[in-house]
């Protein structure tokens, strides 16, 4: 049954002049600061603050503080069914491509392919699927093959043809920090990637990845204000350079001074005990505009889009296909 899946990879330059695609997922982070009247200049902000960051830490031989730029590339995977002929093209996941420019040499340096992580089966999951599941529920709970699918999907994609085609190195997907966990801080510092922090607990994002073939690892960068979730398989930190792990630290590190900025852009940097809040007060806001209560609303409505498009017309074959599926 594998042989009736099949991906196709698209890329679209990220820049100041990126207008998100009709297939793009409009709660995607990087589509949701291309929309409005502020677009390109949040787009320009958003980049320099990403090539700032990236010089601040990769400042050997950097004196002037302008030595590299970061090119992102947005990946999407689309999966072909040709299940009973029909052979409709699913969008699956998007991610995030980091190309470094070394302006001194003219060198361009391939990064990270995952950084941020998006997915309409997971929107589906999280927003649809869990939300009905504890409708009626006193307490919360998550159905017991809860992942399953998505989980093997993204193992499917990522040992695709297609996948290797384009891509030498496995993805590393970077993410916030959750608000229900306390991290605590270890001894062990990373040069590139900062303190290491471990969790109290598992949260269930994850243990959703977890399901995607990903462990976790908790670092916080130099001047970061909280630790970073890196979800990865292999080793973090032989598999990828230091540039690689600085050009994924500069692109998600701005992203969540946008998109969470009680955690990320907060006024003070967390301590040895780190429980992470959306509610703490004392922080500072960027200058791009960014709607977080619209992008809630719009990952429930493409959860159902999913549902719609993709789970309930495919159910039965989805079901058996996971079953039978090994990896």
């Amino acid at each position: 049954m594998n042989d009736e899946f099949t991906f196709a990879i698209k890329s679209i330059c990220f820049d100041e002049n990126y207008h998100p695609s009709d297939s793009t997922r409009i709660t995607t982070n990087f589509a949701n600061l291309a929309r409005g009247e502020s677009r390109q200049e949040n787009l320009r902000n958003t980049l320099k603050m990403i090539d700032n960051r990236f010089n601040a830490l990769a400042h050997r031989d950097n004196p002037t503080g302008d030595r590299y730029t970061v090119e992102l590339d947005i990946i999407s995977a689309e999966m072909k069914i040709d299940a009973e002929g029909r052979g409709h093209a699913i969008p699956l996941i998007e991610v995030l491509k980091t190309t470094i420019v070394d302006r001194k040499t003219n060198e361009r340096i391939s990064g990270i392919v995952g950084n941020n992580f998006s997915s309409y089966v997971r929107d589906y999951d999280f927003s649809v699927r869990l939300l009905e599941h504890n409708k009626n529920q006193s307490g919360f709970s998550t159905p017991d093959d809860f992942g399953d699918l998505h989980g093997k999907l993204f193992k499917f994609f990522v040992n695709s043809n297609a996948y290797k085609e384009h891509f030498d190195k496995p993805p590393v997907i970077c993410l916030s920090v959750s608000s229900t966990r306390t991290y605590l801080r270890t001894e062990h510092q990373h040069p590139v990637l900062g303190f290491e922090y471990q969790q109290d607990a598992y949260s269930l994002t994850d243990e959703y990845f977890r399901k995607m073939g990903l462990e976790v690892r908790y670092f916080m960068p130099p001047h970061s204000a909280a630790p970073l979730a890196f979800y990865f398989s292999g080793d973090l930190l032989s598999d990828y350079t230091d540039l690689e792990l600085i050009g994924t630290i500069s692109t998600m590190d701005t992203f969540q001074k946008i998109y969470r900025p009680e955690i990320y852009n907060a006024n003070s940097v967390a301590g040895k005990s780190y429980q992470p809040s959306l509610k703490h007060q004392d922080y500072s806001l960027t200058r791009i505009v960014y709607d977080r209560e619209e992008r809630s609303r719009l990952a429930a409505e493409q959860g159902k889009f999913a549902e719609e498009l993709f789970i309930k017309p495919y159910q039965a074959f989805l079901e058996q296909w996971s079953v039978t599926c090994t990896l």
